[in-house]
């Protein structure tokens, strides 16, 4: 089946939703469909019941009995009965769609279902029953019934653990945001640089182009500024209080300012643990719970050091969130006086630079490498992160910003590549000169196979002659703007 030829990109996401619903084999089946909001979710799976004649019914916030109307009512919209159908109980209205696909596979799908679960915190068990594996009415119908919801903790838990439906989904489709070159074609952007600094305020999220901002996007570098101030930092755009509904939409985050002094920690730089506690002003052992909840929602992710395994970096997943708490929390009273803006953001560019810019860089030095490098490196990486290298004889610490490891058949497995990224920087010798430096520091430590690492530069600003020199001649990798984004 053809995708809608209004749909950007997605092409996994509406093969595996195809391959689902159109799944002839006898018997009912369960998926799940989760994502931030704003992701195109409720597209994908509208536009899947209107190609294949399917039932598409979106919840609301309201009590069980107003929902169980609601569906009621788009139920007898959809099958026209000769009578209108009121139900009283969730058990029927399953029993209702299941007999829907008694004559061909037909999707059905129930939008924001966290809305209906809290309300009625039954309802997995009772989905649960109605699918058992010898139920007549399960085994006599092909629905292909797909739960759809963007309240990631409770999406994340419908199908783990001990939680009723463990077991009864034949489809688990994660709708994530759009990466860093797919959200450069998204808004149209061909200039590399132009193209980084426009993901590092929004990241790749489809509606913040074409519902909150109207596809307002800056025309080039020289209008980057003016459309931060216009579409961002004004009051009167709907970009303007987005980062603190992302937080307000997750049921788990009740307790706003802790998350948001944690999300505050980390985009100051405090990746660590013990770092994100002296800035909250907590212990340590204190954040377990918080930290956990805000990976659940898929707005921080967790990364093991790759040199030290005992330590772990918490880094913010969504770019708006870490401009928000940089760029716009700390002026938030001036922000809202009306006039204040232009000169707020030029007054604090330079924090976008070393704040936002630097480690979102950083960022999408790690995922080229991850996704895009392939076998550049010697050989496809298994992992990439960040990582701290002790160098005793010094008594220092090197921060290495990518360091590449691949898959090990045995032995100790092999240290791809290390690197260093700079945004701002022209990079020379002395940088390659550090990370000759660490190389010698993780082969003595012996964890890794170091024999061909390779040393990288990663910069947003070029090189010197003398390392252009230097990469000619195979003593390091030089990766630019315009590598990231080939």
């Amino acid at each position: 089946m053809q995708k809608p030829v209004d749909m950007f990109d997605r092409d996994r996401e509406w093969s595996a939703l195809v391959r689902f619903a159109a799944d002839e084999q006898p018997g009912a089946t369960l998926g799940v469909v989760s994502g931030r909001r704003r992701q195109g979710k409720s597209f994908l799976l509208e536009s899947l019941c209107q190609e294949l004649g399917g039932f598409y019914f979106s919840a609301q916030e309201a009590t069980d009995a107003e929902s169980l109307a609601l569906i009621g009512e788009a139920l007898t919209r959809h099958l026209d009965p000769a009578i209108p159908f009121t139900p009283s109980n969730w058990p029927t209205v399953i029993d209702v769609l299941l007999r829907i696909g008694r004559d061909h596979p037909v999707p059905i799908v129930i939008d924001e279902f966290p809305y209906l679960a809290r309300a009625n915190p039954s309802l997995p068990s009772a989905i649960q029953a109605a699918y058992a594996p010898r139920r007549i009415e399960r085994t006599a119908s092909r629905t292909r019934l797909l739960l759809c919801g963007s309240a990631m903790s409770f999406m994340g838990g419908l199908l783990s653990g001990n939680a009723p439906l463990r077991g009864r989904a034949s489809l688990d489709l994660p709708v994530n945001t759009l990466d860093y070159r797919l959200a450069a074609r998204f808004w149209e952007l061909t200039d590399p640089r132009l193209a980084l600094m426009v993901h590092a305020v929004v990241g790749g999220t489809p509606a913040y182009r074409t519902e909150m901002i109207r596809y307002d996007a800056p025309r080039g570098l020289d209008d980057f500024d003016d459309w931060v101030v216009r579409a961002i930092l004004s009051p009167g755009s709907p970009m303007f209080l987005e980062a603190r509904y992302l937080l307000a939409e997750e049921p788990d985050l009740r307790d706003g300012a802790l998350y948001h002094s944690v999300l505050g920690a980390i985009a100051e730089g405090n990746s660590g643990r013990g770092g994100i506690a002296g800035y909250v002003g907590r212990k340590s052992n204190e954040l377990s719970h918080p930290l956990t909840v805000l990976e659940d929602a898929g707005l921080i992710a967790r990364e093991t050091d790759a040199f030290r395994g005992n330590r772990t970096d918490f880094r913010i997943r969504e770019p708006l969130l870490t401009f928000y708490h940089v760029m716009m929390r700390p002026f938030w009273p001036q922000l809202m006086r009306a006039g204040a803006t232009d000169r707020i953001w030029q007054r604090a560019k330079q924090r976008f630079a070393g704040n936002v810019l630097g480690p979102h860089f950083e960022r999408l030095c790690r995922d080229w490498t991850l996704h895009f490098a392939e076998d550049r490196f010697g050989g496809w990486p298994s992992q990439v992160t960040a990582g701290t290298v002790n160098d005793p004889a010094n008594k220092t610490t090197h921060e290495v910003d990518v360091a590449a490891v691949g898959h090990a058949d045995d032995g100790k497995p092999p240290l791809l590549a290390i690197g260093e990224a700079k945004w701002g920087e022209t990079m020379g010798i002395g940088h390659l000169d550090r990370l000759r430096r660490i190389r010698d520091l993780i082969a003595h430590n012996g964890r890794y196979d170091t024999s061909r690492t390779r040393l990288v530069c990663y910069s947003g600003s070029g090189f010197t002659e003398e390392l252009l020199r230097l990469g000619r001649q195979g003593e390091v990798d030089l990766i630019g703007l315009g590598d990231l984004y080939g």
